[in-house]
């Protein structure tokens, strides 16, 4: 079926890489917290492998109402097939009728403690600053990965900053779906050596992302960064920093050989 919202998250569920908890979740109309995500993931796992799932999306499909569908399935950017999937439940798209997109269909009421509030971004010279952060990381330490994922997707920056660290994938790449993520703090996370690659592969591949300078910066000088994802971004630096990459000795060789490359024949940007 065709992307009706890609996002790395809802990329995963399609290429079978979660677990039958997280899946169950989803099912339950829990887990996503935009109507694009929600609608395509109750979609995809009505033809899930495992039938509790397969029930589970059925019967939360049947808790939308069939108002609130039919106008959702009138937004331009639905595509035929989710239509048609709908279609042939006797749902039809309203014409010229419209739902907001930021919020799910399906609200699901749920009061775990990853729904943490949204708190302002610490201060660095707040003497409080440290202390709440090492709390931050003690608590999200506890929490399963169900637990985490929610967290990244709807909790605060400053729980994004841990959870893009964490070692289970789909934690990671639930904070890079979070509609709540900036560009801003997706060239911090580029820079970060202790992100996971398969994190650091979605954001070399999201183009809206790799628009912004400080994010191909980032890509390019992170050692863990996959060679095949930042050696075709080194031509888009500054020659600045082509001139600092051909020497520096964290980055594979295949990036200093590209960056003497420019040099040499004088291609590298100068603003």
């Amino acid at each position: 079926m065709d992307a009706l919202y890609s996002t790395p998250l809802v990329d995963c569920f399609r290429r079978g890489e979660v677990s039958h908890d997280i899946r169950m979740l989803a099912a339950q109309g829990i887990l996503a917290p935009r109507a694009h995500e929600q609608l395509l993931l109750l979609v995809l796992l009505s033809g899930d492998s495992d039938a509790l799932v397969r029930d589970a999306a059925a019967r939360t499909l049947a808790k939308i109402p069939t108002s609130v569908l039919e106008r959702f399935l009138g937004r331009p950017e639905i595509t035929d097939d989710v239509r048609a999937f709908f279609a042939a439940r006797g749902v039809s798209p309203l014409a010229d009728a419209d739902v907001a997109a930021e919020e799910p269909l399906l609200i699901d009421g749920d009061d775990s403690p990853a729904a943490s509030p949204n708190l302002p971004p610490a201060d660095p010279d707040c003497p409080e600053a440290e202390p709440r952060r090492m709390a931050t990381i003690q608590r999200l330490a506890l929490l399963t990965v169900t637990q985490k994922v929610k967290a990244a997707m709807r909790g605060a920056r400053e729980e994004r900053a841990i959870l893009i660290r964490d070692p289970n994938k789909l934690v990671a790449i639930a904070v890079l779906s979070s509609p709540k993520l900036t560009v801003q703090e997706v060239g911090g996370f580029a820079r970060m050596g202790s992100v996971s690659e398969d994190a650091l592969r979605v954001i070399a591949t999201t183009r809206a992302w790799v628009k912004d300078y400080s994010v191909v910066q980032g890509l390019v000088f992170n050692p863990k960064t996959p060679v095949a994802m930042s050696l075709p971004l080194v031509k888009r630096l500054l020659e600045r920093d082509v001139r600092t990459l051909s020497t520096d000795r964290n980055v594979p060789d295949p990036l200093k050989v590209a960056a003497r490359k420019i040099i040499q024949t004088g291609q590298s940007r100068r603003s």
